[in-house]
Parts: C-alpha cells; sequence; structure tokens
C-alpha cells in the first residue's frame, strides 16, 4: 500500500513509467531531504531487482565495494571475484536482470552523483550499460536519482555525449505545498490551525524530513527552540553540510548565498558579481543556474524587462531563517523564539518570509483569482527611480487585459491599509504604469493572512483580497 503524502504529479508519471511496455530512464532530482529516495521506495514498495546508494566522499574502490554487497543482497550470489571497474559492474547488473526473464525489473540507483568519483568512468559505463542493453529491454526501468540537481541536469538529463536524449521521464521533486504539509501533519495526529503551519513553514518551508521532526504536544515556539536554539538541535547544524553535500568546491555558491540573504528584493547578476567579488564569467552562470535549479534561488524576469536585468532571490524558507536568526546568534536554550518573536526583527524578516510562501504558491494565488484557464506571465519590477526605491514581488501579466499587482502581508490580525499606505501604493502604481507604458487594466491585489479591513482606502484601491485558506487550496 503506497504511503504518500501529495505527489500526485510525481505518482503520475511514474505510473505510467511502471505500465509502459518500453524500457524507462528515469532522473528524480531535488533539494536535500525533500523525499527523493522515500518517494520511490513507498511508489514501488521497495520492491526492486536492484538497488544501490552511492556513498558520500568515498573512492571508487569503496563505491564498487558498496556495488557488490548490494549485488551479493539481491542476487543471492556470494560471489567472490570484484568487478575491477563500473563496465565490469553494469556486466554484472545485466546478468541480474536477464535472470528475471520478462519479469518487470526495477533498478534504482540512489544518490548518484557520489557514484561519479574522478577518473572512475562511471557516466561512461553508465552510457555503454544503456545503449547497448538497457535501451532494448522492454521490461527495465531504471531509476536514478540525486540531490546535487547540477549534476542529475548536466551529466544526465542535458548530457550532449552518449546519454544525449535518453531519460525517458524526468521528475524535480519539489518541497510540500502549505495544504501537503496540512496533510502530512493531519497524518501524524498533530493538531495545529493553518496559521501555526504558516508559521513553521515560515522557518521550515515544506521539506519533509524537516517536518517530521515537529513534536505533537508542543507549540510552534517550543519545536522552533527545540530545532535551532537546543544545544542538540537538529536543525541547528544542517546548513553547514547543506551545500557541501550538493556542489563540488561550493564556497562561491555559499558566497552568492551570503549577498542575497542581505537583500530580501533580490539582486541583479552584476551586482551579485559585485559583492561577492567572483569572476564574471561562465562559472557564475554555472553556479547561479544550479543554485536555482536546487531549489535555493530564483531568476525573476523584471516585468518587459530583458533577461540579462533578471532578479536573483532566494526562495528557501530554512535558509533565509538561517541567517536571519541563527548564523551570528549566540542565542540557545528555551524561550529563544518566544523572544525573537516579539523583535523588531521578526517582523521584517516574517514580512518577507510570507511574500515568499506567496511566490511559492502562485497557482493557488490563480486559482483564488478564479484565472486557472487564462494564460499568465509572472515577473517582478524595480522603478529606474532610485529616490523612490519602488518596487513589486509578483505582477501576474495576464491575456486577458489585466496586470494583477500582488502585495503580501503577513499579520496576527486583519490588515488595514491606512491614508498614508494608501498614498504610497498609488505612487507605486503611477511610477509603474509611466515606467511599464502598460495599457493594461491594474488589479490591486492584496495577499494577506486574515484578509484585508474594508475601510475607505480599501475600497477605493483594491480589486481582490486573497487570504492564507485560498493558499491552503
Amino acid at each position: 500500500m503506497i504511503n504518500l503524502i501529495g505527489r500526485k504529479a510525481e505518482i503520475e508519471v511514474l505510473g505510467k513509467a511502471k505500465n509502459s511496455n518500453r524500457a524507462e530512464f528515469i532522473a528524480i532530482y531535488g533539494r536535500r531531504r525533500v523525499g527523493k529516495t522515500y518517494l520511490i521506495k513507498q511508489f514501488f514498495e521497495e520492491n526492486f531487482t536492484f538497488y544501490l546508494t552511492g556513498m558520500a566522499d568515498a573512492t571508487t574502490p569503496l563505491q564498487i565495494s558498496n556495488f557488490i554487497s548490494a549485488y551479493r543482497q539481491f542476487s543471492g550470489s556470494e560471489m567472490t571475484d570484484k568487478p575491477k571497474d563500473w563496465f565490469e559492474a553494469f556486466g554484472l547488473l545485466r546478468k541480474l536482470i536477464d535472470a528475471k526473464g520478462t519479469e518487470t525489473c526495477v533498478v534504482f540507483l540512489d544518490e548518484m552523483p557520489w557514484l561519479d568519483t574522478p577518473r572512475s568512468n562511471f557516466v561512461m559505463a553508465l552510457e555503454h550499460f544503456w545503449n547497448s542493453y538497457g535501451s532494448s529491454k522492454n521490461n527495465l526501468k531504471l531509476i536514478t536519482c540525486g540531490s546535487a540537481a547540477s549534476w542529475m541536469i548536466n551529466k544526465l538529463i542535458n548530457n550532449h555525449g552518449g546519454l544525449h536524449n535518453r531519460v525517458t521521464k524526468r521528475i524535480h521533486v519539489q518541497p510540500f505545498t502549505l495544504k501537503e504539509t496540512e496533510l502530512f501533519f493531519q497524518s501524524k495526529n498533530i493538531p495545529l490551525e493553518r496559521y501555526q503551519i504558516a508559521e513553521l513553514y515560515l522557518a521550515l518551508g515544506g521539506i519533509p524530513f524537516y517536518l517530521e521532526e515537529i513534536e505533537s504536544g508542543l507549540s510552534v515556539a517550543q519545536n522552533i527552540d527545540k530545532l535551532f536554539f537546543s544545544t542538540t538541535g537538529l536543525l541547528r547544524k544542517e546548513y553547514q553540510n547543506l551545500f557541501k553535500s550538493l556542489f563540488k568546491d561550493a564556497e562561491s555558491h555559499e558566497a552568492i548565498i551570503n549577498v542575497l540573504a542581505t537583500k530580501s528584493k533580490g539582486l541583479l547578476r552584476d551586482e551579485i558579481i559585485k559583492l561577492t567579488k567572483i569572476s564574471n564569467g561562465g562559472n557564475t552562470t554555472k553556479v547561479l543556474e544550479e543554485l536555482e535549479n536546487s531549489g535555493f534561488i530564483r531568476k525573476f524576469q523584471p516585468f518587459n524587462g530583458k533577461i540579462r536585468n533578471s532578479l536573483y532571490q532566494i526562495i528557501d524558507p530554512f535558509v533565509l531563517f538561517y541567517h536571519q536568526f541563527i548564523k551570528d546568534s549566540k542565542a540557545e536554550g528555551e524561550g529563544v523564539w518566544m523572544s525573537l518573536a516579539n523583535s523588531p526583527n521578526y517582523r521584517t524578516w516574517s514580512g518577507y518570509a510570507f511574500e515568499n510562501i506567496c511566490l511559492l504558491h502562485i497557482p493557488a494565488i490563480k486559482r483564488a483569482l478564479g484565472i486557472n484557464g487564462i494564460y499568465t506571465e509572472n515577473s517582478a519590477w524595480r522603478s529606474n527611480n532610485k529616490e523612490e526605491n519602488a518596487q513589486i514581488d509578483l505582477l501576474i501579466d495576464r491575456k486577458d487585459g489585466v496586470i494583477s499587482v500582488c502585495q503580501m502581508k503577513f499579520s496576527n490580525e486583519e490588515f488595514t491599509i491606512t491614508k498614508e499606505y494608501a498614498e504610497k501604493l498609488r505612487k507605486k502604481l503611477s511610477f509603474f504604469r509611466s515606467e511599464s507604458k502598460t495599457k493594461k487594466s491594474l488589479f490591486l491585489t492584496f495577499v494577506t493572512t486574515f484578509g484585508v479591513q474594508k475601510n475607505t482606502h480599501f475600497l477605493s484601491l483594491v480589486q481582490n483580497s486573497i487570504t492564507l485558506e485560498d493558499l491552503f487550496q
């Protein structure tokens, strides 16, 4: 019995691959701790013809020894001759598959990037295995998986050599949405209101491994204290291993994250290069793409702007939380988060973190606006007037002649538009229309936790109001 929360799209892809009458080469990637391995094990109920997990920082001989152990387990053979390289190892795998006859064979190679050690010729051996044998075995379902998204994309999905166009299906496993997070807690009998779930999501995002540690009977503040501010907290040291486990030479990746963490509204590529002092070349593009493919940042093209003027922003809630409250903090013990949650620092962070959640739930916003069936393009805008410093973090440009201008506000009560804020909004809309030269109607849309007070400023300015409840749909 499959025991999975959400993952409907992923299950559909895996189901089609499992039931197809051709050989399948499936590449699965996603952020560390997002639940890739769990997804595969649950879907196939661990009925594998062969299953191998690569080892971090291991040499080629150790990886092959690990292969032998797995081969003995799945073949029942007490093989004593050790393959001298990956070509011979894949030769043994062929024998194991042939022994199954016409029975469906599911081969799962987990953490594949770790198997590709220097000078091991692992990818070359994989190419030979698939091209000379696997692709003609209609009963073979080869599943490859790895957290190093850049390796999975560059070495497999976008391979320009012997594996070019060989991947038949690709699955990018995303963090849970708010709704999936709610279903996850319900499955664990953890009774949390939606506002409380959102508070946890601000810090943890939808990462199943992190959510698994939430304890029933503890408040949100107590759980955050336990995970982050206890000396033995599971996530207190998580960040130190996060990038090193995903990227080789992770210094540039961390440098970019460090500068983006200081600019909540995002930075242009040239601004990133200036602040990090890294070279302006192909490697910078590669690092930015790797961070984007791994789900840590997003590249947001400005409205009516050129791609080279795209903004980069951190979108991983855990990374944002770490930089705001953990990185330079010595605070630890009980009651830390309750104290921090009443500080100006918290209010600034929670506002931006909620904006980030909204950007991760644009499909839910579109559903709430009733524009699911309308083609849209999402973008950001930053005024050319440096003195005004006006910016809109989400524009939904619709093909029905409307642009939804989204303002996102996090609070523990109904949000109120004051006279001063209303004037600021009018100026922002005026600047945007003037600079963008758009002829479309501008619909000011508020996305808040508990709605917006319907005072005179609301009635004269706002066309749409979306609440936290809508983000859970």
